[in-house]
């Protein structure tokens, strides 16, 4: 697109802001040649990277980088074969980490979901060893380490050696009574690598040994003495050797980064597009953005739009504006400072960014085109230099929008016709439209004419709005309206403002009569559109009261079903207890029953058996008389039509349960009461029309489980039987010892083939109420029983 639009819709300003989010150079520099593109797919890409950047930042994850070097340089050099430096071997390393965190994060958060950002990541290279190496042996920009390898190390070791004796010998000889008078200082300094001692100049010949250097004045010698020349030569050639070997070390670290080049490249490259990403992401949320939806038509549909670079300086009015459907030229009138050309340049710049890849600062819903070109003639383009009026430069760039736009272009035009006489201005704007609207080209200009206001209105496809100006405060609204055109308000203001009715009503009869009617008219049809927009308000606000209930009961309703289980809880518990006691006291009676058995005396046995059975029936009569805990409001219907899914009533079990299915045929009716399914005559059944708390009623429960725990043994044997009727009867006895409360039961199934204990312990597998099982024990019966426990 061209660079004089995007500066003047001031598309470098958002990359100024976007820059800001980078963290490399290199990514800085990629913003700064950002521009749109024109190809959807292409567009849709940036904006699904953008949107995936933003989701991954909300969910608090970062990637680990402050600082990204720029390795682009030194990549290149160590493949043609240059020795890279410390700082250039530290850049690469920084690189290889960078890519291994990333990698590692990504795996450790287990992130799923993100097809473009999962590509990226997955392409990043793991170089361990080789940064291990690097960060090992490359201290900082200056030294290397001396464990950076064994030679290196030996080096080191023999160069302090030699330091310490040539050390040794110069401070003896500074520190000797006859040499001092000698010296200029009692000190050991370094003269071209040679470590020497000061002497005064008229000493020369008492201290034996090589000058080296000398002082600016001439005073003082640099002398290395000669019991020291050979050491200090060692010393020297030691050095020499160290550096050799640093420098075999950094070539061999050089070299290792060249076989690995297209791996560290790449994992740079996405280095950078990430740090790309996440700073288009990070701005996104900065200005509450949403990935708009595109299309190819020429339509536009911004919802609450907010200028972007407003939404940083404070409080922005949103406008919503759509075009390319029912018409293609809209035309916007209004007062200065209305907000006319913010509104211009958010259209354009909302284009320009959703084709850069950038979320937009507007509401979900907000859809824009793709368009090959947007022009602009927005503000003063006087120009001093070139001798040309307002008007004149406005025109130049008009005959050039002229020139150049097409049916997939965008045009913008401030203050159309402004600047030369107001009726040859009206009549050229008319006429420009008029070009662009038989063309099919995307317009919006903004305008004072009233006659561009009538002009608009005779056209199917033009449209009018207006930005709204409050008369009472004599200050804008900023607000847009589509489908009503402005009203100039002069009249109105002037009114305000004190201007005298005599002269206000001079004016009017000046004015054309057609433009006092056209006043009129939107003068009436403001005052619809505010009466409007109050029922819409006072209906937004019954809409948002209603919500507010829904939302009450709903929660009210949450409540009340958290209540209801805290009861049901509770008449659990109830009756888990009456069973438990009930079980203690049958445990009594059977105790008191086998001490019968070893008594002689038939009066005795009689009266302790009679005694037994009374503390029974005392037990089920309290049971009986227990009143339940929740009670439940019901409504019993005889001789109805029954239907599976119905709550029924069972009478000659005191229970409540469901239809499952019903036989017409037979007249029955098979009905789920807990755990049970049992098959009913339907004439037994009612049906129960008020809904029930859904709690079985716990002491029917209790009585049944005791009456079955009565009658049930705690083992079962199937030995002779077939698998499908040892199948059958274990099925039913599993339901009763269940019903009966048993914690345990034993299967006999003998030992045999083995068919029909395989077979009853698949039928295990698949029961909920089975906790586990388990073959006998060696006095149980070993492999020809299965002990099976409930939960």
């Amino acid at each position: 697109m061209n660079n004089k639009v995007l500066a003047k819709l001031e598309f470098d300003k958002i990359k100024n802001i976007l820059k800001e989010y980078a963290v490399s150079d290199i990514t800085r520099e990629r913003i700064d040649k950002l521009e749109p593109q024109k190809d959807l797919p292409l567009i849709r890409r940036l904006q699904k990277e953008t949107s995936e950047g933003v989701a991954l930042l909300k969910r608090g994850f970062r990637l680990p980088f402050e600082y990204i070097p720029d390795i682009s340089s030194s990549l290149k050099r160590a493949k043609f074969g240059a020795v890279l430096s410390n700082r250039e071997l530290l850049d690469v390393a920084q690189i290889m980490k960078t890519s291994r965190v990333i990698k590692k994060n990504w795996e450790e958060w287990k992130i799923e979901g993100y097809e473009i950002l999962q590509n990226l990541v997955t392409s990043l290279h793991n170089f361990y060893s080789l940064e291990e190496k690097i960060f090992k042996a490359i201290l900082n920009e200056e030294e290397i380490a001396d464990n950076a390898s064994p030679a290196l190390a030996s080096l080191r070791k023999e160069k302090k050696v030699l330091f310490s004796r040539i050390r040794e010998k110069l401070e003896s000889i500074i520190s000797s009574p006859s040499f001092q008078k000698f010296l200029q200082e009692p000190i050991v300094t370094i003269r071209q690598g040679r470590y020497v001692i000061p002497v005064k100049q008229e000493f020369r010949t008492s201290v034996p040994g090589i000058i080296h250097d000398q002082s600016s004045s001439g005073a003082t010698l640099y002398i290395e003495p000669l019991s020291v020349l050979e050491l200090n030569n060692e010393l020297r050639k030691i050095e020499i050797e160290e550096k050799k070997e640093e420098e075999r070390i950094l070539k061999e670290l050089t070299k290792k980064i060249a076989d690995n080049y297209d791996s560290i490249k790449n994992s740079y490259e996405v280095i950078l597009e990430l740090d790309f990403i996440l700073a288009k992401a990070n701005y996104s949320i900065e200005i509450n953005g949403i990935e708009p939806m595109f299309n190819e038509k020429g339509y536009l549909n911004i919802k609450r739009g907010r200028h972007p670079l407003l939404i940083l300086k404070g409080e922005v009015v949103p406008i919503d504006l759509f075009l390319g459907d029912k018409f293609h030229v809209l035309v916007i009138t209004g007062p200065n400072t209305g907000g006319k050309t913010v509104t211009l340049k958010t259209v354009g710049l909302f284009s320009i960014m959703a084709q850069s890849g950038l979320h937009l600062p507007a509401e979900e819903g907000t859809e824009v085109a793709v368009f090959n070109e947007v022009f602009a003639d927005i503000g003063d383009e006087q120009s001093i230099e070139q001798s040309l009026s307002t008007f004149s430069s406005h025109m130049k760039n008009i005959v050039e929008i002229i020139e150049n736009a097409d049916e997939k272009s965008l045009v913008l035009l401030d203050e159309l016709g402004a600047g030369t006489d107001p009726a040859e201005g009206a009549a050229l704007a008319m006429a420009i439209l008029n070009y662009f609207y038989e063309r099919g080209i995307r317009t919006i200009a903004t305008t004072h004419y009233s006659e561009l206001k009538t002009f608009a209105f005779s056209r199917d496809g033009m449209e009018n709005a207006s930005v709204e100006f409050d008369v009472e405060t004599l200050s804008p609204t900023y607000k847009l309206t589509i489908g009503i055109p402005g009203k100039s308000n002069a009249f109105e203001i002037a009114k305000r403002l004190g201007l005298k009715h005599e002269l206000l009503e001079t004016a009017k009869e000046f004015l054309k009569k057609e433009n006092l009617e056209l006043e009129g008219l939107l003068k009436s049809l403001e005052g619809e559109r505010k009466k409007f927009n109050e029922e819409l308000k006072r209906l937004n606000e019954l809409k948002e009261n209603y919500y507010k209930k829904i939302t009450y009961l709903e929660e009210a309703q949450k409540k009340l079903a958290e209540k209801e289980d805290k009861i049901i809880e509770k008449a659990r518990e109830k009756a888990k207890s009456i069973l438990e006691k009930a079980k203690e006291e049958a445990e009594d009676i059977i105790e008191e029953l086998k001490k019968v058995e070893d008594l002689d005396d038939r009066q005795n046995k009689d009266r302790i058996i009679e005694l037994a059975r009374k503390r029974l029936r005392e037990n089920l009569g309290e049971l009986k008389d227990e009143k339940p805990l929740i009670k439940k409001s019901k409504k019993l219907l005889k001789d109805v039509n029954f239907k599976p899914g119905d709550r029924v009533f069972v009478e000659g079990l005191n229970q409540e349960g469901f239809i499952v299915e019903i036989n017409e045929k037979e007249k029955e009716a098979l009905v789920s009461i807990g755990i049970m399914k049992i098959n009913l005559p339907l004439n037994t059944l009612s049906k129960i029309e008020e809904a029930s708390t859904g709690v079985k009623d716990s002491i029917s429960y209790s009585t049944i489980s005791i009456e079955k725990a009565k009658n049930i043994e705690s083992k079962i044997d199937l030995r002779g039987l077939t698998l499908d009727e040892a199948i059958l009867k274990v099925e039913k006895y599993l339901d009763d010892a269940r019903v009966a409360g048993l914690p345990s039961i034993m299967i006999i199934h003998g030992k045999g083939t083995g068919i029909l204990r395989k077979g009853i312990q698949d039928l295990l597998k698949k029961r909920k109420d089975v906790k586990t099982f388990r073959p006998g024990n060696y006095n149980e019966g070993g492999i020809g029983v299965t002990v099976v426990e409930f939960n």
